[in-house]
């Protein structure tokens, strides 16, 4: 069985019982535990299109409001969000959650995610939103690029494991 290889994504992984490092030192399942949770991803989501405010969260997710603010909570906690105060005039001040530099490097991760979704659960028409080159307007999709800035296809891809 050891010989054998798997392809996954166009990438030829070998046969395993088990993954080649351990969920407590893998910095995937560190990500997941973090930001794995629904509501945690559709904050973030959402934050990353603007909505800063509890109660626009709230409105907008449908979140039950001590879920949302241990949600909050956590992504501050974490670093992804940072709570700004805020004052309406003749109201009381707030705060609000704004991404810091952290959660906004969460974006090509949603924007991917989306794509996948569009790809594999839309109903083959025009999904609802799209990415697109600000000057020449051309569609974008998210890719591996080599760090001397060669695209890199799944199936060049090499996962290389440290121990």
């Amino acid at each position: 069985m050891s010989g054998e290889l798997m392809q996954a994504y166009g990438i030829m992984v070998p046969l395993s019982r088990k993954s080649p490092v351990p969920p407590s030192q893998c910095n995937l399942a560190r990500a997941i535990e973090l930001i794995g949770d629904r509501w945690t991803l559709l904050i973030l989501r959402s934050a990353l299109y603007g909505v800063r405010r509890f109660d626009d969260f709230q409105e907008e997710l449908g979140t039950p409001r001590t879920v949302l603010s241990s949600r909050l909570n956590d992504l501050v906690d974490a670093g992804l969000l940072e709570k700004r105060p805020y004052k309406l005039k003749g109201r009381r001040a707030r705060s609000e959650y704004v991404l810091t530099e952290q959660g906004e490097a969460l974006r090509p991760v949603l924007i991917g995610l989306t794509q996948w979704g569009d790809a594999w659960l839309g109903a083959g028409g025009q999904p609802p939103i799209s990415f697109t080159d600000a000057e020449s307007r051309d569609a974008v999709r998210l890719a591996f690029v080599s760090s001397a800035g060669r695209e890199v296809a799944l199936d060049d891809l090499r996962v290389v494991i440290r121990r």
